[in-house]
């Protein structure tokens, strides 16, 4: 992390001095309406921003609580603790911590060496980025979808990613506009959350999952990934030692979508895909996902994009 970045995180702020002059604990007019344990947006971001970069408040430790807006934090240096819905979370230097607003945060006091990022983010600031996202049902996608839907499915994702190289330039690049205090940028901060979403999508394996549920259904997610044209239901039961039956009954509990859905979401997107980017007939496109019955892929696509196959390689 460039050092301008982290001595601009560093200064010791007017909540932090009235913390350490023997306060022990945070302003919580700051954040929260009295009687209450949601921490608004309106008193972080103002009326009209989107998003605004702050950083964490150390030496206090803050009491379990909601957000009314999506919360990323990112560990610039150091460690915090945090216990979120239940599950403790040691949050390392380059981790990020996305939080939706109905998950249920607590965190302890963090030194002043440990420096986090919080990026607060009304949902309405993803409608944008959600393009880029794809079709496919990732734990990113669902989590960002549920965001903006106001679902409480997805509460927490965690990406131990401080070895990924382009995520930590992407992420000092946001943090650079704010130590040398340059007025936000909308548009350029959207694109760069597009391109972090984009990446952190291709480092699904790097997620921690607080239960084996959501575990086993990041499996099926990847085993859809690589097996599309002729996967099963029966087989990634077999390699994940679940009944097929109850597997299928976490796959819909989780994602709201069967394991038959799920599949031929990643079939039509990768159909798609290919009619973009190839000259492939529409036979050889279908035959490729998974479709042998070219009058069925006819069918299915028209339903799933509203013009056929044809029609959508010629941008119509």
């Amino acid at each position: 992390m460039n050092q301008q970045i982290l001595d601009a995180l560093s200064v010791i702020t007017p909540e932090e001095r009235e913390i350490l002059s023997g306060s022990e604990q945070i302003d919580r007019s700051l954040y929260m309406e009295p009687e209450d344990d949601r921490i608004m947006g309106s008193k972080l971001l103002g009326a009209e921003s989107l998003l605004t970069i702050r950083p964490h408040t150390r030496f206090a430790h803050f009491p379990e609580h909601t957000h009314d807006y999506v919360e990323i934090v990112y560990m610039a240096q150091g460690t915090t603790t945090h216990v979120v819905d239940g599950t403790t979370i040691h949050l390392q230097q380059g981790e990020l911590l996305l939080l939706g607003q109905h998950s249920r945060q607590e965190i302890f006091p963090a030194g002043r060496d440990d420096l986090a990022v919080n990026f607060i983010i009304r949902p309405e600031f993803f409608r944008s980025t959600l393009p880029y996202l794809g079709e496919e049902e990732t734990p990113l996608r669902h989590f960002i979808v549920d965001c903006l839907c106001g679902g409480e499915r997805s509460s927490f994702l965690y990406f131990r990613v401080a070895d990924v190289l382009p995520i930590q330039h992407l992420l000092e690049n946001l943090l650079w506009g704010y130590a040398t205090k340059q007025p936000s940028r909308w548009e350029l901060e959207q694109m760069t959350f597009a391109l972090l979403f984009t990446l952190l999508i291709g480092h699904t394996d790097r997620l921690y999952f607080q239960s084996p549920e959501q575990k086993a259904v990041f499996r099926v997610l990847n085993y859809i990934e690589g097996h599309y044209q002729n996967g099963s239901l029966a087989e990634i039961s077999e390699a994940l030692h679940y009944v097929p039956a109850t597997l299928s009954r976490v796959i819909k509990r989780r994602t709201g979508k069967s394991f038959t859905d799920l599949l031929q979401d990643k079939r039509l997107a990768q159909a798609a895909w290919l009619l973009r980017n190839t000259q492939m007939s529409v036979d050889e496109i279908s035959r490729a996902v998974g479709y042998e019955n070219t009058g069925y892929f006819h069918q299915i696509f028209l339903a799933r994009f509203g013009t056929s196959p044809k029609k959508h390689r010629d941008g119509k």
